[in-house]
């Protein structure tokens, strides 16, 4: 089987691992993929967004199945395209993958249905939007419309920062077109569990449940990032909990999506908040999560590509989906001054034969050697029986991994650790 997969970051690389581990996998190709990813697939010079370019090649290549990974290609159509020329896909069509390419649809859906989430309003004019952060409770959540590549939400901690934030998006457009439309939430607090879950639009299945850590520093300070590190399952998940997200948020999101005539399939990702009031949708994404994949993956007991192709058929329910019933801890390790100004292009040296897996994220091959070329580098993954020796282990694994102006979080898992003692 010729396989396909699109994107070009740790998820791809978690993603290919898993799929190689299936036979039928003959040939796998990452468009455009990475460094590293080059060790496990066959890394094709096209773009993530180069939807035509990616037909063509597929159409020529006679691929049997594409796995597209990241949210842009999705939200504007790669699927629907594959599909029109008879290639079977994993991941959600255009109509579906809304859910995700816009807040405001993913706001309403969730008031139309009954789902619960922050209240909000929903603005398209700057000054409406100034005149209602005038009287509007703070903190206060401010979040672009479209895609900002995780980076279009604002928690405002005061009024000031948030005419500053909404100022920067409609008016400045630091996110473009993404900006143009605002959605302004209240702020909810409690923890924060991510839920990745397989779906062919009848059936769902929730995977492990992970804690990220999206700040740069040290006990969740400095800028936000597209995370440093994931632990999973997150103990404040609990069956209890479990069980009240299947009924009240899960299932109903599928069926609101149906009923809407968007039927998704796919992975949907359920950002959540376990408030006071009960559990409560953050976000959802039309995807697989980063870092959370890179440490929901190694715990998958049962076969990726025979589930994928099951979601993509439509035969979810025949298929059995098994986890292992252990922890796993990744530790990113970014560029030092990540998110914001970093250098690249320093040479990396990994372990051989080191325990866990190493998903390469920002790296290049320059002059026949492995270099980083990006803001996020590289993940180390370790599974064990529980989570403090996840956690030991990942960082035994960091210490083994070499490249100048390395930077990572020294506290990954560290919050998690105090639940499980509560």
């Amino acid at each position: 089987m010729k396989i396909m997969v699109i994107g070009s970051g740790g998820r791809e690389h978690a993603i290919i691992k898993s799929l190689k581990k299936n036979p039928e996998a003959e040939v796998i190709y990452a468009l455009p993929g990475n460094g590293g990813i080059a060790k496990d697939a066959e890394c094709v010079n096209i773009g993530a967004k180069e939807l035509d370019k990616i037909v063509q090649f597929a159409v020529e290549k006679k691929i049997d199945f594409a796995v597209v990974a990241p949210d842009d290609p999705l939200v504007l159509g790669l699927v629907d395209l594959l599909e029109e020329k008879g290639i079977s896909c994993f991941g959600p069509r255009k109509n579906a993958a809304i859910i995700e390419g816009s807040k405001i649809f993913a706001k309403n859906l969730m008031k139309k249905y009954n789902i619960p989430t922050a209240k909000y309003e929903v603005f398209d004019n700057l000054n409406d939007a100034i005149k209602y952060l005038k009287t509007a409770p703070m903190p206060a959540v401010i979040k672009a419309d479209g895609l900002a590549l995780g980076k279009g939400v604002v928690i405002a901690e005061n009024r000031q920062e948030a005419f500053d934030a909404v100022k920067s998006m409609m008016e400045d457009k630091i996110f473009g077109e993404s900006g143009s439309k605002i959605v302004i939430e209240e702020y909810l607090t409690g923890p924060e569990v991510s839920v990745l879950s397989f779906t062919d639009g009848k059936t769902l299945i929730p995977m492990v449940s992970s804690m990220d850590h999206k700040r740069a520093l040290d006990d969740d300070k400095g800028l936000n990032t597209g995370g440093m590190g994931t632990v999973a399952p997150n103990p404040y998940y609990t069956e209890e909990i479990a069980k009240e997200c299947e009924e009240k948020i899960f299932l109903p999101t599928i069926e609101a999506m149906n009923k809407e005539g968007r039927p998704f399939k796919g992975c949907l990702y359920f950002g959540l908040m376990l408030t006071k009031k009960g559990p409560k949708v953050i976000e959802y994404n039309c995807r697989f999560g980063d870092p959370e994949t890179q440490v929901v993956l190694p715990l998958l007991k049962s076969d990726l590509l025979e589930i994928m192709l099951a979601v993509s058929k439509g035969e979810l329910s025949k298929v059995n989906v098994e986890f292992n019933n252990e922890a796993a801890c990744c530790v990113v390790m970014a560029s030092e001054g990540y998110p914001a100004k970093y250098n690249t292009g320093f040479k990396i040296a990994l372990p051989e034969n080191a325990e866990g897996e190493i998903f390469i994220a920002g790296a290049k091959i320059s002059e026949g050697k492995l270099v980083t070329s990006g803001g996020r580098v590289l993940g180390c993954v370790c599974c064990a029986n529980n989570l403090n020796e996840a956690i030991k282990k990942a960082y035994s694994l960091v210490s083994k991994v070499k490249f100048e102006n390395a930077y990572f979080r020294k506290d990954i898992g560290k919050k998690a650790l105090m639940a499980e003692v509560k």
